[in-house]
């Protein structure tokens, strides 16, 4: 399990620093911007876990690895500007895919720190959100998460997933968490092309 965690928390990370590099190549901020960018929108979900757990420090601090892997992503979608570019829905795609990677991660964590399901399915959300709300803010963009109504909703199917599998005591649980992350991956990446989204507040309402 341990093995199946750090996977995830580096294939999530290194999903969500292109997605934070993206955005910052689109809003052209300078190379040490899309830097930075792109390690807040890896790391702050996972850090504010960490810190609500008590895993101190937070992963993301406890080596170079992290730091190593985000710089190079960012640097990476740097010198791709021009790609970039024309690619307009990729970061809503590596978005999708950290978003599964860290929803799932982030329960699995609370739930062997010893946090009761509900609430460890809570913080697995919050580390699948966090990062992306954290970019979509410093790029001066609203919140994908409060635009996009299957965007916490296919993290939440992800995360459903693997409550009801551990309630069960169903084996497997490497399998569990694939699935789970390609089930969110999906929901989302249908959502996107399918444009889905949940019931607006009406417009132009009287109290």
């Amino acid at each position: 399990m341990t093995e199946l965690l750090n996977a995830l928390n580096l294939a999530g990370t290194c999903a969500f620093a292109i997605s934070g590099a993206t955005i910052a190549v689109q809003n052209r901020l300078d190379i040490f911007g899309v830097m930075v960018l792109a390690f807040i929108t890896a790391v702050a979900g996972g850090v504010i876990r960490d810190l609500i757990i008590g895993a101190i420090p937070p992963a993301a601090f406890q080596s170079w690895h992290v730091l190593a892997l985000t710089v190079a992503a960012a640097l990476l979608t740097f010198c791709a500007t021009r790609l970039v570019i024309r690619l307009q829905n990729v970061v809503q795609l590596f978005d999708a895919a950290g978003l599964g990677f860290f929803a799932v991660d982030g329960t699995q964590r609370a739930l062997i720190h010893g946090i009761e399901p509900v609430m460890a399915g809570t913080l697995g959300l919050l580390t699948g959100i966090g990062g992306g709300i954290l970019r979509d803010v410093l790029s001066g963009n609203k919140p994908l998460v409060l635009s996009s109504g299957f965007y916490a909703s296919a993290a939440i199917a992800a995360i459903t997933l693997v409550l009801v599998a551990r309630a069960l005591h169903l084996s497997g649980g490497e399998g569990v968490a694939i699935a789970a992350v390609a089930l969110c991956f999906c929901l989302r990446v249908l959502a996107i092309y399918g444009h889905w989204n949940l019931p607006s507040a009406p417009i132009g309402t009287r109290q």
